[in-house]
């Protein structure tokens, strides 16, 4: 767009660097606690560590999640391609205050999970994906990021929606999540209907509910053997393994 000058100037063109505008387009991050690393007996005896995700293994999981985008069943397409951009972003500093975790079993990636920071109160979950079948895994890491809400970051609601159905009945309906009134409030995830846990709700029943399903509590320090195992990770070929 252009518009006539109003005054006379000594320079017709203003040259900024690059560096000069990302600041502008990343925006500054909120100083927070970090997740530190925890682990969790699964059912079936194996230990799950959860640790944040580094920036440069992202890309570990960009084959398996182009896979997900071409399957067109149980909306894994549309979950393939929201978690690509979600590491997108993260990559390119073009989303607001996130944070990515990843739990690991026997140096396997078992589960993924990601959500980020809207302000001091409230915590966006975005996804929480299952590699391993059959061990909760899912589980624990939705307990991991409902844990890092409310007992590290001290937030007062964990928003939630879901695109499929066993989502939504595993957590929307088996927590028992009330919802806000829509369209009056939206989550970001396709403007779709905001359901949300607060503190209290989780210090009275989500957290114990959580610990029943996986049968075990989050626990830390992490041993230094589960630590060094942990260090690395395979990505499976496939979302089920």
């Amino acid at each position: 767009m252009k518009k006539e000058v109003p005054e006379k100037v000594s320079q017709n063109e203003v040259v900024f660097k690059v560096e000069e505008l990302e600041p502008l387009l990343s925006g500054p991050a909120i100083d927070l606690p970090r997740w530190e690393p925890m682990y969790v007996t699964l059912p079936n005896g194996k230990t799950i560590v959860i640790r944040e995700m580094r920036k440069e293994e992202a890309p570990l999981l960009f084959p398996l999640l182009k896979k997900l985008i071409d399957t067109d069943h149980d909306f894994y397409d549309i979950v393939g391609v929201r978690v690509y951009a979600e590491l997108l972003g993260w990559l390119r500093n073009r989303l607001k205050d996130p944070y990515q975790m990843v739990g690991i079993v026997d140096g396997k990636l078992a589960a993924f999970c990601n959500g980020r920071i809207m302000n001091r109160d409230i915590n966006i979950s975005l996804h929480t994906m299952a590699f391993m079948r059959g061990m909760k895994a899912g589980a624990v890491m939705y307990y991991a990021k409902a844990y890092y809400t409310f007992e590290i970051l001290g937030q007062k609601e964990f928003w939630a929606t879901y695109e499929s159905y066993n989502g939504w009945k595993r957590w929307g309906v088996g927590m028992a999540q009330p919802s806000y009134p829509w369209p009056d409030v939206q989550h970001e995830l396709g403007g779709a209907r905001v359901y949300y846990i607060t503190k209290e709700y989780w210090q009275t029943t989500v957290k114990k509910y959580l610990e029943d399903m996986i049968g075990a509590q989050l626990k830390a320090p992490v041993p230094e053997d589960l630590l060094r195992a942990a260090e690395k990770f395979e990505v499976p070929e496939t979302l089920e393994e």
